[in-house]
């Protein structure tokens, strides 16, 4: 029997954990990994007591042609990645991997170039995480160092990104 590599077991665990999710465009499922234990798990959903997109059985972004990557405020759901930060204790994520799935709601495919919104990478980067894994198909992944996102500013035009010690 060939056993499944490190990585692609926690994403499908992650995968695993998405199938909770009650989007109704896309759904992600994370995971937080601290030394080889699952410290978190977080999936895309409404805030508590707030009924889900799944119960309401409409979608405002979509309803309204709000284009993927734009106006989050929008939305009802935590992003996967926050509600698994939520969910687990500052000092055991430094240094941590967290591994992201995403899915389409529609078709069930793997969403083509996922990443975490500026939101959630912000969140990301103040938990003391270092990696972020991405699934782009069942077996193929992109590993992400968190520190090209504060040396990469997304919130900063061209030309004025500059490293702050």
């Amino acid at each position: 029997m060939n056993r499944r590599e490190k990585r692609n077991y926690y994403l499908d665990i992650a995968e695993t954990v998405l199938e909770r999710g009650t989007c109704l465009r896309r759904n992600y499922g994370a995971i937080i990994v601290s030394n080889d234990e699952i410290i978190s798990t977080g999936y895309t959903g409404a805030p508590r007591g707030r009924k889900n997109c799944i119960d309401l059985g409409v979608c405002y972004r979509i309803e309204n042609n709000i284009p993927s990557g734009e106006r989050y405020e929008m939305c009802r759901s935590v992003h996967a990645e926050a509600n698994a930060i939520i969910s687990a204790k500052r000092d055991e994520m430094i240094d941590a991997v967290l591994y992201l799935v995403g899915k389409e709601k529609k078709n069930g495919e793997y969403v083509k170039n996922a990443n975490s919104c500026t939101m959630c990478k912000r969140l990301i980067i103040n938990a003391g995480i270092d990696q972020v894994i991405v699934r782009d198909d069942k077996d193929r992944y992109r590993v992400i160092a968190v520190a090209d996102w504060v040396y990469n500013d997304d919130t900063l035009p061209n030309g004025l990104i500059e490293k702050v010690d």
